[in-house]
């Protein structure tokens, strides 16, 4: 194996591995991390905490309650609402009502209009459906307004503004078996019928605390980056936070959301800290303005083409063309494809599983290691720098790629607080308390994510009574049990987009209309058969999960060593409702093939249709 090894690491270009040391290290830097409360830590926005999902963008627009009914129900207005929704008009269906607690479509691009907010998978892959609006992104990495807009804009293409009900909630849904229709209620007294609903609520709709000891104490001004206050700030999306200049500012958090609006804070506040538990891996964004002569060369099937070679490329799969060429592709290729590739030819052979593992280490250090050079490159102060250091594997925590981040630690009023792992201690009436400082602030911002990793009910803000009123959330109590992550038995003619026992992928809008364009497909036959309910069966169900269940260990030792965060459920392994126990083990490519030849079978298998 040693002489495999030396092969592997010259394939690579790493010739100081030392893979035991470094898997130390590693563990070590979790084991500072974990927390007995997990994801408990994190406090639920209802009650005193009501205000931190407050729409902070609009009045309320005051209006009569509806008792009416509509034949499809789809609840969210972001890409998986707007998707749904277009793909079942272009399928036919007329009578279509979208549900959405934002004053507009655009889901979490409607909440994040925090400065400097921008996608960070490539738009002409990310934004869906641009063949069929005819709309070009005007960057290869779109800011926060001009996704926004285009949100609204698909809406507006697929007539979904028309009957749907903005600023209002979901409180309640129930099946009555009288009438084979859901009744569902909202915080504006509607009381409406339905005979097909959607959840497009999404997993990163919910903002979450963290339950910082003394967090009512604070009498500053507070936030969440998901309802950005610019009467406070001043500015817009594109900074110039006028406001703080004579302010010191707090944020909470350092994950893709705060790496984008910390460069805009530094350059704003008269004193900026940033309270750090867990660096990031930040990469180089290099983004640029799309090129006229690229777009008009594009030929009819050029996004689904697009993407298909990004989900292959990031799934470790392997093409001839890198039709996307960023970080994202750059890391996938060096962990699993051309350096597999080149290992393979000069062994002569193809590399044995245990084999496979070590070059993935061994190209997983290498990149790791090249992101903390970054680091260390940028940072002028030696031990800023040191801090700002990932020490964990490159899928731990979501990659970042930004150029600005970093370098705004070379401001003389920006302080890293780092915690060593700990987190913020407490809360005072003046101030953030870490390592046993205290550090007055007049705002603190809390960049600290959504509700990831609680169950599915508490996610979405309301429970689901199906038939014979049997409750959701008691029924995935112990862990999802779906077909395909779309249906679930009990609750006929309801459907999940999302993160339910399906396909989790870099590029979400993808998997939305992989899963839109199968509930099209289940709806459009219903209706052409004549039928008008549908309902995964015991035995479609008891399959599905079995095939998730022998999929599952796949990623699982790995996530297990990690450090901390949403992606393993701050380090608690086990948990049903976790964001990988939502996750298909053997990946997208595999998922996506399933619901193709499902769909091509034309039998329907594990449904009742009647």
């Amino acid at each position: 194996m040693n002489a495999i090894a030396e092969i592997l690491r010259e394939t690579i270009g790493e010739d100081d591995f030392n893979p035991k040391a470094l898997k130390e290290k590693y563990l070590i830097e979790r084991d500072k991390r974990l927390r007995e409360d997990a994801n408990d830590q994190y406090i639920e926005v209802t009650g005193d905490y009501s205000n931190y999902v407050d729409d902070p963008y609009v009045d309320v627009a005051e209006r009569a309650p509806l008792f009416d009914e509509v034949e499809c129900v789809i609840i969210g207005g972001g890409f998986g609402g707007l998707i749904m929704g277009g793909r079942l008009r272009e399928a036919g269906f007329e009578d279509i009502r979208v549900i959405e607690q934002g004053g507009d479509f655009g889901g979490t691009w409607y909440w994040n209009r925090y400065p400097g907010a921008m996608c960070d998978v490539e738009s002409y892959c990310y934004m869906p459906m641009l063949e069929e609006l005819n709309y070009i992104p005007k960057h290869k990495y779109s800011y926060a307004p001009e996704i926004m807009e285009y949100a609204q804009n698909i809406a507006r293409h697929y007539n979904l503004y028309n009957n749907s009900l903005l600023q209002t909630t979901v409180t309640a849904m129930e099946w009555a078996e009288s009438v084979e229709k859901w009744i569902i209620e909202t915080n504006r007294g509607d009381r409406m019928h339905a005979r097909y609903v959607t959840l497009a609520n999404g997993p990163l709709s919910r903002p979450k605390l963290p339950g910082i000891t003394g967090i009512n104490s604070f009498k500053g001004h507070t936030f969440h980056t998901s309802r950005w206050d610019y009467a406070y700030t001043g500015g817009n999306s594109e900074g110039n936070l006028d406001q703080l200049t004579d302010k010191a500012v707090g944020i909470i958090g350092t994950g893709a959301t705060a790496v984008q609006c910390i460069p805009h804070l530094g350059a704003a506040a008269k004193q900026l800290y940033v309270f750090q538990r867990t660096p990031s891996s930040v990469d180089v964004r290099n983004n640029c303005e799309t090129d006229p002569a690229w777009a008009e060369s594009l030929r009819p099937g050029w996004q689904e083409r697009r993407t298909s070679n990004f989900n292959i490329l990031v799934s470790g799969g392997d093409q001839e063309e890198d039709l996307v060429s960023d970080g994202w592709t750059d890391i996938f290729r060096n962990l699993t494809g051309v350096a597999a590739k080149t290992a393979s030819r000069r062994l002569g052979r193809r590399l044995t599983a245990k084999e496979k593992e070590l070059l993935l280490e061994i190209a997983d250090y290498k990149k790791m290691n090249s992101i903390r050079a970054r680091a260390e490159s940028i940072v002028n102060d030696p031990a800023v720098a040191e801090k700002l250091k990932p020490w964990y594997r490159q899928f731990c925590k979501r990659p970042c790629f930004h150029d600005e981040y970093l370098p705004t630690f070379n401001r003389p009023n920006v302080e890293l607080v780092d915690s060593n792992g700990r987190g913020v201690e407490r809360l005072t009436e003046n101030g953030v308390v870490v390592n046993g400082n205290e550090y007055p602030v007049d705002c603190l911002i809390f960049a600290t994510g959504f509700e990831v990793g609680t169950t599915y009910t508490r996610r979405a803000g309301f429970d689901i009574v199906g038939r014979s009123g049997q409750v959701l959330s008691q029924k995935w109590k112990q862990g999802l049990r779906t077909l395909h992550g779309l249906q679930t038995h009990g609750f006929p003619n309801c459907f999940f987009l999302g993160f339910t026992q399906s396909a989790v992928t870099v590029n979400v809008p993808q998997s939305l209309n992989e899963q839109a364009r199968h509930v099209t497909y289940i709806l459009s036959q219903v209706r052409a058969r004549g039928k008008t309910t549908v309902e995964a069966t015991i035995e479609g169900e008891a399959g599905w999960v079995s095939e998730m269940t022998s999929k599952a260990k796949m990623g699982e030792q790995f996530r297990a060593e990690c450090t901390p965060g949403y992606y393993n459920n701050e380090g608690k392994t086990g948990n049903p409702n976790g964001f990988f126990s939502f996750a298909y083990g053997a990946g997208p490519l595999r998922f996506f093939e399933i619901l193709k030849e499902w769909r091509l079978g034309g039998e329907l298998d594990g449904c009742d249709i009647r």
